[in-house]
């Protein structure tokens, strides 16, 4: 007879500042507060249970980007996960910020794949391997270049290319690592749910990964998804949700004997609150509304961003008030700029900063029609519509854009009531990091760019701009359509 033994694996990822409960119906959902409270009630009733968190605890509200992510580790070290890794926002506040980041929590932080790119040192260690229950547990952390475009601001900074390349990682400290006995390999990922399913093809299940817990995509996933019999999970984005596998673990195969995967929702209804993390929260709240709690302008009503792969309203307006302000001809905004699904009426600065987090410079490029259309087709590729994490753009007025997907053509490209002309020549205004990352995101170079003229820093700060035109503009609105309209298959 086989010796079974249970673990249960609950995780988060995606988590982007997400500490305060929302009422719903009148009843609080999500929070760090019932988060913590659900899991430390696990903790109680069950026996060998690992919390895990894939990436992305950083970035998107004020409490966390007031304090550049120290509160977040100390909210975080109250909540107690067993193990994490690295997301793309952990990087949002620097590297070397990062690093200290990560002297301040008292929990390991994992990544087998970012290094020094002078000597090939590793910033993080690798992989973490968890005794419990006389079992060993390997965590691996994983994050693939195409999802850390922020690192480009360093050039000491590098990670894999591909998911080939981390498979071939994955092997390799699996292969160190079996000499141990490992009964139980967890990959923490933080590269996308379609990316997860191709690393999974790509593991050699001589290797023994069981289970894949990704992050980055905001996947929320109703059940696994199994690929060359391993198991890949996510939980959406955010507090609302955790995911929760009970495993029984074969300890004479090192393998799964069965598993159940259930997606718990955070409500009150089901989770405890925490008090020792609501005196934390308030505290950092308190210090925060004293500042943040000015109100700046008043909408029209509210205006919303519903998805990222669509023109929206707050889309239309933020890239309106870039162009307006600082006088280019286009303002390309990066729909992932905008955090927040909804702003306003009421704006105050703390509900502006939470929406709209990124204070980028803005960089004015010069670039012909012809160029503007090969961006601009780009980035509505096929992929974008299967599923993609790749970037889009919401675009400024004066713009209307009709692409058919069947044909793969512009049925109309327009500025200011006129055909773009290929020759004609523009001024396009685009956020630092759309700048350093122009490759992947528009598939050109700034070298071809400034062949038409040299391109220049035209605001050290987007955020100052947004936020002075709300300020002397009041009862703004957008309609969040006629710019970008898309017949797709």
């Amino acid at each position: 007879m086989a010796n079974l033994k249970k673990i249960t694996l609950l995780h988060s990822n995606d988590m982007h500042g997400d500490f305060m409960a929302e009422n719903v119906d009148e009843k609080l959902v999500g929070g760090v507060s019932l988060l913590s409270g659900y899991i430390n009630k696990v903790r109680q009733e069950d026996k060998n249970v690992i919390y895990a968190i894939a990436g992305d605890m950083f970035r998107g509200s004020i409490i966390d980007s007031e304090y550049q992510g120290i509160s977040t580790i100390e909210i975080m070290n109250l909540l107690g996960p067993d193990i994490v890794t690295v997301g793309n926002h952990e990087v949002d506040y620097g590297v070397a910020h990062l690093l200290f980041l990560e002297k301040c929590a008292e929990f390991p932080i994992i990544n087998a794949n970012l290094h020094i790119t002078t000597n090939n040192a590793r910033l993080f260690e690798p992989c973490h391997v968890m005794q419990i229950d006389g079992m060993k547990i390997l965590f691996i952390g994983i994050l693939t270049e195409a999802v850390l475009a922020q690192c480009k601001t360093d050039g000491l900074i590098g990670t894999f290319v591909n998911v080939e390349d981390a498979a071939n990682e994955i092997g390799k400290i699996c292969n160190t690592y079996n000499a141990v006995d490992i009964d139980f390999t967890v990959l923490l990922t933080h590269i996308g749910f379609e990316e997860d399913k191709k690393l999974a093809a790509l593991l050699d299940p001589a290797w023994g990964v069981d289970v894949i817990i990704g992050g980055h995509s905001h996947t929320l996933l109703s059940e696994p998804c199994v690929v060359n019999n391993i198991p890949i999970v996510q939980v959406g984005i955010g507090t609302d949700q955790v995911g929760r596998f009970d495993i029984l673990i074969n300890t004479d195969d090192n393998c799964i004997d069965s598993y159940k995967w259930q997606c718990i929702p955070i409500t009150e209804d089901n989770c405890p609150r925490d008090p020792a993390m609501e005196e934390i929260l308030g505290t950092y709240k308190s210090r925060t509304d004293e500042k943040y709690g000015k109100i700046i302008t008043k909408f029209v009503r509210q205006l919303t961003h519903p998805t990222r792969i669509r023109e929206t309203e707050l889309g239309d307006l933020f890239s309106d008030v870039l162009k307006d302000a600082l006088g280019v001809d286009m303002f390309f905004l990066g729909s992932g700029s905008i955090r927040n699904e909804r702003l306003g009426p009421v704006v105050t600065k703390g509900d502006l900063n939470e929406c709209f987090p990124y204070d980028d410079a803005v960089h004015m490029v010069y670039a012909t029609g012809e160029q503007i259309k090969h961006m601009v087709m780009h980035t509505l590729r096929d992929e974008v519509w299967e599923g993609a994490h790749s970037e889009f753009y919401q675009y400024s007025k004066g713009l209307e854009i009709e692409y058919d997907q069947a044909t793969h053509s512009f049925l109309k490209f327009n500025f200011e009531g006129e055909p773009v002309k290929d020759d004609q020549v523009f001024t396009v205004g685009l956020q630092h990091f759309h700048y350093l990352n122009m490759k992947d995101s528009f598939d050109i170079t700034v070298k071809e760019l400034r062949m038409n003229r040299r391109d220049r820093v035209i605001s050290t700060s987007c955020t100052q701009v947004i936020e002075e035109a709300l300020q002397v503009g009041q009862h703004q609105n957008a309609e969040g359509k006629g710019r970008l309209i898309l017949h797709l298959v």
